[in-house]
């Protein structure tokens, strides 16, 4: 039997929790997003903190009574592992030591204001 597509509508995503693929909650959904001049759509989701941040629908595995991302490229242990304090990184750009950030589990250059 071959799947039917649907389609969602905005009121329904508007205030939906967004899980990642290891099932941990990473906000709700505010808004929907178009970048003028690209196709796709993002979803503007923010924590319980009110930081913001955009989720592509290509991140999207499934939406239901929640949204679920599908899992990243990475492998689970480089997720999970919280870096040593002696393996600091640093900025290629400016060359000032990164932060790392857990909920995000990536890098983050203050003084550049971007993940590396």
């Amino acid at each position: 039997m071959a799947k039917q597509e649907k389609a969602i509508t905005r009121e329904k995503l508007a205030g939906m929790q967004v899980i990642d693929a290891q099932g941990h909650a990473l906000g709700t959904v505010k808004d929907i997003a178009f970048t003028v001049g690209k196709t796709g759509v993002s979803l503007h989701v923010e924590d319980k903190k009110g930081q913001g941040r955009d989720i592509t629908w290509e991140e999207v595995q499934a939406v239901g009574d929640f949204i679920i991302l599908k899992p990243t490229t990475q492998t689970a242990t480089t997720q999970t592992a919280q870096p040593k304090e002696e393996a600091k990184q640093i900025c290629p750009t400016c060359k000032e030591p990164l932060s790392y950030i857990e909920q995000y589990q990536r890098w983050y250059c203050y003084k550049c204001k971007k993940y590396c």
